[in-house]
């Protein structure tokens, strides 16, 4: 357009050079179709309009001059009036759509940082109405600035046409010797011409008052929209997506306690997670997201902020989502993309038939009047079913299982345990059994006195591996792994339907006489499991994440019946070390057991010998003094004579401490013999 303005403008400053700057304008013109413009697309009519007015100004270019007030009027003006008014005025709505970008990101900022714990009634609708009216002058501003583009390429063809058909009927006019030249064909070909202009312009009064009306309709069905948190009861979860897009606030670590939250664009591609910052070509690599773990975490006094974990736990980044829909969806795709099921050829219709079947699998948690009733003796209990064992994979649960009944593995009625509860803040039936402390009361402060920590002290094994605590529930069973992946799976399942993400992280101790659940702030035993009561213990044979084990206790639901509890816990890929672990502690106590057991077997017959010895000794004693009591008696029986010298008989000194005894010690002898 520059270009045509200059030539035409060249036309009317220099009527002497009028020939070369009509043949420079004929020259622009055959050169139009050469032109891609973004969003007008191949117009072959005006392409061929112009080169059939390139040609007829070529051919009046040597013999025509226009006087300068009809060049003004008839072709100036129109040019100058798009280049000056509707080019200057798509820049002024450009700089403006920045302006109003600019002023919702700064809104979007204010009400992300708004505090969880100190929430001001009165700021947070001062934040909410701000993002609210930036949000909507940015739309607004957006779909004015679009329908000018639009209009603008009417109004180039308006602008381009106009000046040439002032041209053409000044030549007209001015020149006598014009007559000459315009033929009936050319009279025709400009009429048509004009009714083409006008038409332009009819229909692009109907596009504005269409796209006016469209802007209306758009902005009377966005208003909800414009909310950061819209309600949830009106735009619906979807926890089937395999794909997700959009802005995140993502937390960068600046030093040892501070940190910054950046807001960038994040989408899945695949089994990849990537983000793209405002300015970028492309996105870049944030994290693999196949085999990861995802929860939900308190983090600085944000809401709506989640944390994904690598399936290695080597690499964590932690998000917040703008509104409290697109956290649970963001936590949702990432945890079918998690599951790999993005690679099937219909991923959300398998994601949904997954949530489904596990919506029809879990067992739903009673209420308080079905759990009471429930710890009552049943009258009529019910009979054992024979159980199949199996050796597949949990990846193949539907085949495994098939062969399984539900109620030989899990009790039915059973309540599914999610959280961690501490010895002093529930009395559960059998919780000092569990403890391995007898009847003797928990210490709330996790110290289990001086004999169980001497114990521990003492003990061979000390191993302490990272965990989160998924959920335990009671078993019927507890001889078979199968049990262990049946309560993986209905827990999993349980946690996926009731939306529970949050898992309780602790420090499991294994030791050769207990397992204990440390928590990793305060050091305090949140629950300690006896070694010898841990009966079965198995690890996911796909995912090496999760693991679990049995705890038979003497306590249950039925009163003088044992029970098996089944827990259920999440590692950074260290299950097996875990389960390898606990097996070598049961080894070491075993041995210990066993040794123990010799020992005391090689005491006991010691102190039977020593017995032995004893009894024969004290036979021994006795037998000498019969001898002795006999000499004793024989010599008594005699009467005491003295010989006719004056002599006297010398008795023996047991003799005679045996007649200074009196008959008392006679008779105490005699019994004793």
């Amino acid at each position: 357009m520059n270009q045509l303005y200059q030539a035409m403008r060249r036309i009317y400053d220099a009527q002497n050079e009028l020939s070369a700057a009509t043949h420079l304008t004929s020259k622009l013109l055959k050169e139009y179709e050469k032109q891609r413009f973004p969003l007008g697309g191949d117009d072959e009519v005006m392409s061929s309009t112009l080169q059939q007015f390139s040609k007829v100004i070529d051919e009046l270019s040597s013999c025509h001059a226009v006087l300068s007030t009809q060049l003004a009027d008839a072709m100036m003006f129109p040019i100058s009036q798009f280049k000056e008014r509707d080019l200057k005025e798509i820049l002024t709505l450009k700089e403006v759509f920045q302006i109003a970008s600019n002023d919702h990101d700064a809104a979007i900022n204010r009400y992300s940082r708004l505090s969880k714990k100190r929430e001001n009634d009165k700021v947070k609708y001062e934040v909410t109405e701000d993002v609210y009216t930036s949000r909507k002058k940015q739309h607004q501003t957006m779909m004015h600035y679009f329908c000018a583009l639009n209009t603008l390429q009417y109004k180039k063809k308006i602008a381009m046409l106009e000046p040439l058909l002032g041209y053409m009927q000044a030549q007209i006019s001015f020149f006598k010797m014009g007559s000459e030249n315009l033929n009936e064909q050319l009279e025709e070909f400009l009429a048509n011409i004009g009714t083409s202009v006008q038409n332009v312009r009819r229909e692009m009064d109907c596009e504005v008052e269409t796209m006016q009306q469209t802007i209306e309709d758009l902005e009377v069905a966005s208003d909800p929209l414009y909310l950061p948190d819209p309600d949830i009861t009106k735009f619906p979860v979807h926890r089937n997506l395999t794909r997700k897009a959009g802005y995140l606030n993502a937390r960068n670590k600046t030093g040892l306690v501070s940190s910054t939250w950046d807001r960038q664009f994040y989408f899945t591609q695949g089994g990849n997670l990537m983000n793209q910052a405002r300015g970028d070509v492309a996105g870049g690599l944030a994290m693999d997201i196949d085999n990861c773990s995802v929860m939900a975490v308190d983090c600085e006094d944000r809401r709506y902020c989640f944390q994904i974990t690598s399936f290695d736990g080597k690499k964590s980044s932690i998000l917040q989502a703008e509104s409290k829909k697109d956290y649970e969806e963001w936590i949702c795709t990432i945890n079918n993309i998690s599951k790999q099921i993005y690679l099937s050829e219909n991923p959300e219709e398998i994601a949904a038939r997954v949530n489904q079947s596990a919506l029809e699998a879990v067992t739903p948690s009673p209420s308080f009047q079905q759990r009471h009733e429930s710890l009552r003796p049943n009258p009529q209990p019910r009979p054992h079913t024979a159980r199949t064992s199996s050796s597949g994979s949990l990846g193949s649960e539907s085949t495994t299982l098939a062969t399984l009944s539900l109620d030989s593995l899990v009790a039915p009625d059973t309540p599914i345990q999610f959280d961690i509860i501490s010895p002093v803040s529930e009395d559960q039936p059998g919780q000092a059994k569990n403890s391995g402390q007898g009847g003797k009361r928990t210490n709330p402060f996790g110290e289990s006195g001086g004999r169980s920590k001497a114990e521990t002290e003492d003990s061979i094994l000390h191993q302490l591996f990272i965990v989160r605590f998924l959920g335990s529930m009671e078993v019927k069973s507890d001889d078979s792994p199968d049990v262990v992946y049946e309560t993986m799976r209905q827990i999993l399942a349980a946690r996926a339907i009731h939306n529970i993400f949050r898992m309780t992280e602790s420090h499991l101790l294994v030791t050769c006489d207990c397992l204990k659940l440390i928590d990793p702030q305060t050091q305090v035993t949140r629950l300690r499991f006896p070694l010898p009561s841990v009966v079965l213990y198995a690890t996911h044979q796909e995912s090496k994440r999760l693991f679990g084990f049995v705890l038979r206790t003497s306590g249950g639901r039925v009163e003088s019946h044992p029970t098996s509890v089944c827990y259920i816990f999440e590692s950074n890929n260290e299950g097996e070390k875990i389960c390898d672990s606990v097996g070598l502690a049961k080894q070491i106590a075993l041995h210990a057991e066993l040794d123990r057991r010799a020992s005391e077997k090689q005491k006991e017959i010691e102190r039977v010998k020593e017995k032995q010895q004893k009894e024969l000794n004290k036979q021994k004693q006795i037998e000498k003094d019969l001898e002795e009591q006999s000499r004793l008696i024989a010599a008594s029986s005699r009467p005491n004579q003295t010989s006719g010298e004056g002599q006297f008989v010398v008795l023996s000194s047991s003799q005679s401490e045996d007649s200074d005894l009196g008959e008392d010690g006679k008779k105490k002898k005699e019994s004793e013999a």
